[in-house]
């Protein structure tokens, strides 16, 4: 593995490359990045990098969001097979159908969404700042999507009506937690991409990056990580005197896994795969993820 390390380090330097890797990552992906976050801390970094080639260890709406705010450099995602099945719940087709019933409505799609999606969005949101993002909007209707989670959550904190869009769309990592086998012997951190009954039991509701905050401000010793399993390794990474605990030790992103440093080396070896959107595709949901960064 450490020669595998060293060659990819010296594959970065020859490209002038960078590395994003996402928390869910393995945690030998995690530890080669250059940049590592959640989806609002790297689409931050996305969209100020300097770099010829952006890697991205993460799954295919994040390296889309990356390559729609850099058409100037290329992004290349290491495995064809990293994808979200959340994604896959909402078409460019049926956000157009919602916004035909609720014409009076806005429109705020989670960046856990296509790029065709996204296109058809008034604004993108992250769960670090998707209370921020509707709030911020004068609609006093909001079709949220495409996860029902958390629309459900981002209810619980506005006065707007939130509708989900779809309402069957959710994350089958964060629903398949179960509430009476969470250790509860810690400070319980909990995603609100999981449904309300997991986010009640939750010391602390928190994206992942919100959840590095609240250790890295907290004076507590022990950790529950109600999230993707490799989590636990992020914040171990960073913080290696606190304890973490997965809340279930197989939670774990199916998509996110294809991602290894074998795929990573190969990645930047081969300059594959080449992540590319339709340029009017491109143009429209560039909007959308513009007016997200300016509000956040």
């Amino acid at each position: 593995m450490e020669s595998l390390v060293r060659e990819i380090k010296k594959l970065k330097e020859e490209m002038n490359a960078v590395i994003l890797a996402h928390n869910y990552q393995r945690k030998e992906v995690q530890e080669i990045a250059d940049y590592l976050g959640d989806s609002l801390q790297l689409a931050r970094k996305a969209a100020n990098i300097d770099a010829h080639y952006i890697l991205f260890a993460g799954v295919d709406f994040m390296a889309e969001t990356a390559a729609i705010l850099n058409p100037d450099k290329t992004v290349l995602i290491p495995s064809r097979a990293a994808t979200c099945e959340m994604a896959s719940y909402l078409s460019g087709e049926r956000v157009r159908e919602y916004r035909e019933k609720y014409p009076d409505a806005a429109v705020v799609l989670y960046v856990n969404s296509t790029a065709e999606a996204k296109a058809e969005a008034d604004i993108t949101c992250t769960s670090a700042n998707a209370i921020k993002v509707v709030n911020s909007l004068p609609h006093d209707t909001i079709l949220f999507g495409p996860d029902s989670n958390l629309a459900s959550y981002v209810q619980e904190h506005t006065d707007k009506k939130i509708i989900p869009l779809p309402p069957e769309g959710h994350c089958y990592v964060h629903t398949s937690f179960d509430v009476d086998s969470i250790p509860r012997d810690g400070v319980v951190m909990v995603h609100p991409e999981c449904p309300k009954e997991i986010r009640d039991i939750g010391d602390v509701v928190a994206s992942t990056g919100g959840m590095v905050k609240y250790v890295r401000e907290s004076n507590e010793r022990r950790f529950i990580v109600v999230t993707e399993r490799d989590m636990v390794a992020r914040l171990q990474l960073e913080f290696p005197d606190r304890e973490f605990v997965p809340g279930w030790e197989h939670a774990t992103c199916l998509g996110m896994k294809q991602i290894t440093l074998e795929s990573i080396y190969r990645s930047l070896k081969e300059k594959k795969y080449v992540v590319s959107v339709d340029e009017e595709i491109a143009k429209r949901a560039k909007k959308a993820i513009e007016r997200m960064l300016e509000v956040s």
